[in-house]
């Protein structure tokens, strides 16, 4: 049964005339809570507490993307902002030094929450009292009344905003939303961008690509609102594996929950596109994501339904296994583990020539990584440090972020042997690759590290390597 709207008086306060407004020009425009969520991007439970004046957006761009949607001309930021100035509960993050001023509790579940619109501001990771490691989104404009440098923000991938013209208009995303204004048609223009964005994660980190991974799902949006037949369908395929790519920034930054919606998103849009291969990738997708939570009843469960989602025999069916195979590992099942690694790696022959564009990395090197991650889970340390030191040496060059995480879970399998020296080492070089690029994913293992490095922690090296990953981390106060 749907909750019901409180009654609000919009003169008793900033939020109270805020939420009136929303939901007068929601109801102006026709829209439900759900279809103004699909407008939005925003969660239903997001806006009806807007609405309802039960708490403020946390961050302009939420409140932007609302007033275009809306048509509110800017009248809605302007009421947002009196909120922000009044005092009223905004939400933002407070910020002293480099130091989160929230409870263990509170900062634990904050952090998805607070990651996602299109211009968050920076998720980073923070240490908390009790030495755990958590990943918390400050807004940029807390940061900058806290007095955190943003040279701090950027060393962890965060960068800044793109270039703008004399306007305020960001040149990189700039919306152009008539199909005339492309040399060629706008789905080869956007696959061109998507390229260029995934070659740039791998070197850049994702907190540069995720704004324009919104941004152009939004734009894509629009250019299908005036198209038709095969147009209208191509630009929803792309929509979708935008969403995809949207879904793997996040989870390569470490906000799990807006990876997972937007991996929801993409699985959704789909099955509206009838492609088979994609979904099923989506699918795949969706188990990788699981074992990167360390879920080991999800990843099996999802990879064996992407598998059966999949043609037989075919390349997406051979990722699923793959992936299949560690959550037997997370299991302790280390005879399902490697018989599945196996059979993927039998069948790489037969699946090279697939035709498919998904999954087209699936080849001997990435399936030893993967077996090497399970042997890791299984606790066969030494065997799984020796098969990523020989799977870091062999990536081409321009895989600057994947080096770093091979590098990171080479060093926790080297602390799992008892190697307190080799593990310090790749730890070492594995923080350089976190900070360049603001990957959590690296961040997660060397916490892992961190903590595994405890009885060697008076060796120099190992010393060191604490020390450096500590400064790397915000502090809660």
């Amino acid at each position: 049964m749907a909750q019901k709207p409180n009654i609000l008086t919009p003169e008793s306060s900033p939020l109270d005339r805020f939420g009136y407004t929303v939901r007068d020009l929601r109801e102006r425009h026709g829209h439900t809570l759900r279809s103004l969520a699909e407008a939005t991007f925003c969660s239903y439970s997001k806006l009806w507490k807007w609405e309802n004046a039960k708490r403020s957006p946390k961050f302009r761009s939420e409140v932007e993307q609302l007033d275009r949607v809306l048509n509110a001309q800017g009248l809605l930021i302007e009421l947002w902002d009196r909120i922000d100035t009044d005092g009223s509960p905004a939400d933002h993050v407070s910020v002293s030094g480099l130091h989160v001023s929230e409870s263990s509790a509170d900062l634990a579940t904050a952090a998805p929450q607070r990651a996602t619109s299109k211009d968050e501001g920076i998720f980073v990771p923070a240490r908390l009292r009790d030495g755990s490691v958590v990943f918390v989104a400050l807004d940029r404009r807390a940061m900058l009344r806290g007095s955190v440098g943003l040279g701090a923000a950027a060393a962890l991938g965060a960068g800044t905003t793109p270039a703008a013209d004399s306007n305020g208009l960001s040149i990189l995303t700039r919306p152009a939303r008539s199909a005339a204004a492309y040399s060629g048609t706008p789905v080869e223009h956007f696959q061109r961008v998507r390229r260029l964005l995934i070659d740039n994660d791998n070197l850049l980190g994702p907190n540069r690509a995720i704004a324009a991974a919104r941004e152009y799902i939004e734009h894509i949006k629009h250019l299908r609102q005036d198209t038709k037949g095969t147009d209208r369908h191509a630009l929803m395929e792309l929509q979708t594996q935008y969403a995809e790519f949207a879904s793997w920034l996040y989870q390569d930054i470490g906000d799990f929950d807006s990876a997972q919606f937007w991996l929801d998103r993409a699985f959704q849009w789909s099955h509206t596109v009838g492609d088979g291969d994609l979904t099923s990738y989506v699918m795949a997708r969706k188990a990788q994501l699981a074992g990167e939570i360390r879920d080991p009843a999800d990843v099996v469960d999802l990879a064996e339904a992407a598998q059966r989602m999949a043609r037989p025999r075919s390349r997406l069916a051979a990722v699923a296994r793959t992936y299949e195979s560690y959550g037997h590992a997370l299991r302790g099942e280390s005879d399902a583990s490697e018989r599945a690694i196996d059979d993927v790696r039998n069948s790489l022959d037969r699946v090279s020539g697939d035709t498919t564009p998904w999954g087209v990395w699936l080849n001997e090197q990435y399936v030893e990584v993967h077996r090497a991650h399970g042997l890791e889970a299984l606790g066969k340390h030494a065997e799984a440090a020796q098969i990523f030191t020989i799977a870091i040496e062999a990536l081409p060059e321009g895989y600057h972020r994947d080096r770093g995480v091979y590098m990171a879970r080479a060093a926790v399998a080297h602390a799992g042997a008892d190697a307190p020296d080799e593990a310090a080492a790749a730890g070492l070089q594995a923080l350089t690759v976190a900070n360049e690029t603001g990957s959590g994913r690296i961040v997660r293992e060397l916490e892992r590290l961190d903590k595994a490095l405890i009885p060697w922690q008076r060796q120099p090296e190992v010393a060191e390597f604490r020390v450096r990953f500590d400064s790397l981390l915000t502090h809660e106060s």
